[in-house]
């Protein structure tokens, strides 16, 4: 098995602009918040460069080194300074709490448009691409980067404020002590440049993998019988342990070289210390003396305001340094999650069409033709890769009402046809005609609204059985809902359900058996009412007596409606005004039951095969 089925996009080594600025645009769709969270951090970080400055305060002021300590004006200075902390730990309270609204925010704006997109695009992108990949974009990735996002930018307002303060106060004290104590950054930065594309690098490499491993686990869970009964346990064990190993491997490494931050600025900002004691301390002595060095005169809480800036200055560009670490991370979950909103849909509307139509989510529904059914390949062709066409210069006729069976081997291009007159593809050349206009000259869902198709593998969604029969008409009253079931004959096992159609049917419809589902498939197309009915192998998951009565009812249902079936068990397409015989892309045989059947050709094998095939199990029976 293959989990590594998205495509990686190479990019630069570096952290794209572009692409924070728009994700941060995220945050500003929320700027009151935005700006309260600004506000109460700027408190912050002004109280937090206001305690050395108090501590100069209090030392110069009360302590004197040079003269008698006084204790004048020390209650007025214990309650600025109860006051400030006070006010400080209410502000602390409210970002954390606005913060943490931030990140909720942001996660729902971005799931909401990836969602959006999700059910916009065109079915040859879920052909591409695994459900494990989307899982691990729509859940892992967006909260990680919702939560970059909403806690960097708290992170980041108080170590701009705080730095921005510290480096004013120092100056404001002595501009030349403080250049000699900022002199470590600038290697820090050259440094930081550097692990910049390190980290970048193993990050994406490591998100590559943990999609991967979204992917084992999907087709792991879904895949469970086949791998039991293909005694696959040890091999798929093997393969996983591998893909776990190298996001191991690519982990370690962004983890070692992220960590690599912190003690680089620990033990710079223990310079920066140093540099304060060496010269500060030179200063205070001399100016202690009555002498003067050409730092100029340094009074002891001055010294001890340097040291406390010094020591603490480094904590928010060490913070800094986590942030930029995140960044790397998280921007290669913002590539992944961004490239998945910006992926262009291979099947879309013209600007024109959607300008008189609409679009999928808002339609002009009273501009709509009505559609009569007639449908045309005009010289068709299509491949799914240029060099293996599988429909070359195809056509065929359909008429309005008309029901079409098409047969052939796997392969032939039953499904193609199908999923062309769907619009599911779109020709590479030629043209596909409704009621004699080609259908790009309409909208996907002028089409796709009158379309009822039944899979061979029904799907149902997480809900009542009710609920499930009417998706496609929401708003169907109970008796509509109950004549369609009817009509298909499942409110016979329906009514011997606990709670009959308010009876859960679990995700995916687990709760209920494969022609259970199938039933409830063919009511919620039956209530729809669509024009088009594509029956893809549709009664080959119901036991021969239930196909019967399904038969007939489909017969009357499709009465007046252009259907087409793609079918393998031929004894279900004997009603068929046509029959189609599909063969590498091209129609070999053409006409009714009867009509094949003496013509002697490929059907009549197909069918004489089948037929012998079932007399021979219910000899067994």
């Amino acid at each position: 098995m293959s989990y590594d089925n998205e495509i990686e996009i190479d990019r630069e080594e570096k952290v794209d602009a572009k692409l924070w600025k728009r994700l941060f645009g995220y945050a500003m769709r929320n700027r009151g918040l935005f700006f309260r969270i600004l506000v109460s951090m700027l408190i912050v970080a002004v109280i937090d460069a206001l305690y050395p400055i108090l501590t100069r305060f209090a030392i110069d002021h009360f302590v004197r080194p040079e003269a008698t300590p006084t204790s004048d004006g020390i209650w007025l200075f214990f309650g600025v300074y109860a006051a400030l902390v006070v006010l400080q730990g209410f502000c602390t309270t409210r970002f954390i709490g606005r913060s943490g609204e931030m990140e909720m925010a942001i996660s729902y704006a971005i799931r909401q448009e990836a969602y959006l997109k999700l059910q916009t695009l065109s079915f040859s992108y879920y052909d591409k691409t695994s459900a494990g990949y989307l899982m691990a974009r729509m859940i892992s990735d967006v909260a990680r980067l919702s939560d970059m996002i909403a806690w960097s930018i708290t992170d980041f307002l108080w170590c701009g404020f705080y730095t921005l303060f510290c480096f004013g106060a120092m100056f404001w004290f002595n501009w030349k002590l403080a250049l000699i104590v900022l002199a470590v950054i600038p290697p820090l930065a050259v440094v930081s440049l550097y692990l910049q594309k390190k980290i970048l690098r193993y990050q994406r490499v490591s998100r590559k993998h943990n999609s991967r491993i979204t992917s084992a686990f999907n087709e792991g869970i879904m895949g469970a019988m086949t791998t039991k009964t293909l005694v696959r346990e040890k091999e798929n064990a093997a393969e996983f342990e591998k893909i776990t190993t190298d996001m191991r491997k690519a982990s370690v490494k962004a983890s070692v070289l992220s960590a690599t931050f912190f003690p680089l600025v620990v033990s710079l900002g223990a310079v920066g210390t140093a540099l304060a004691l060496i010269f500060g301390g030179a200063g205070v002595k001399a100016t202690l003396g009555g002498a003067e060095t050409f730092l100029g005169v340094i009074t002891a809480g001055t010294l001890v305001s340097f040291i406390n800036y010094a020591s603490s200055l480094f904590d928010p560009i060490q913070q800094l340094a986590g942030i930029f670490a995140d960044m790397q991370s998280a921007q290669a979950s913002a590539e992944r999650v961004l490239s998945l909103i910006d992926t262009e849909s291979e099947v879309r509307d013209t600007p024109e069409v959607e300008e008189k139509y609409g679009t999928s989510m808002e339609p002009k529904r009273e501009n709509w033709e009505e559609i009569k059914g007639d449908i045309t390949f005009d010289h068709v062709d299509f491949y799914y890769k240029e060099s293996e066409p599988l429909l070359k210069g195809f056509n065929l006729h359909i008429r309005a009402g008309e029901t079409i069976a098409l047969v052939g081997e796997t392969g032939a291009g039953k499904s193609t046809i199908v999923n062309l007159i769907c619009r599911f593809y779109e020709p590479k050349q030629g043209r596909i005609l409704i009621d004699g206009t080609d259908y790009r000259e309409r909208s996907q869902l002028w089409l796709q609204s009158s379309l009822g198709y039944v899979l061979q593998s029904p799907h149902l969604f997480s809900g009542t059985i009710r609920d499930n029969i009417r998706f496609g008409r929401p708003d169907a009253d109970e008796e509509s809902v109950r004549r369609a079931a009817a009509m298909v004959h499942a409110d016979e096992f329906i009514e011997r359900q606990p709670k009959g159609y308010d009876t859960e049917v679990g995700e995916g419809g687990v709760r209920l058996s494969t022609g259970q589902k199938q039933l409830i498939s063919f009511a919620r197309v039956i209530l729809a009412d669509p024009q088009i009915f594509v029956l893809d192998e549709a009664t080959s998951s119901i036991d021969t007596e239930t196909e019967q009565l399904i038969q007939s009812a489909i017969t009357e249902v499709l009465r007046s409606r252009t259907s087409i079936v793609v079918a393998h068990r031929l004894s279900t397409i004997r009603n068929a005004d046509r029959i189609l015989v599909i063969r590498s892309g091209a129609i070999v045989e053409e006409g009714d039951h009867e009509t094949l059947l003496k013509n002697g050709g490929y059907y009549h094998d197909l069918y004489m095969h089948q037929y012998q095939e079932d007399a021979m199990q219910e000899a067994l029976k």
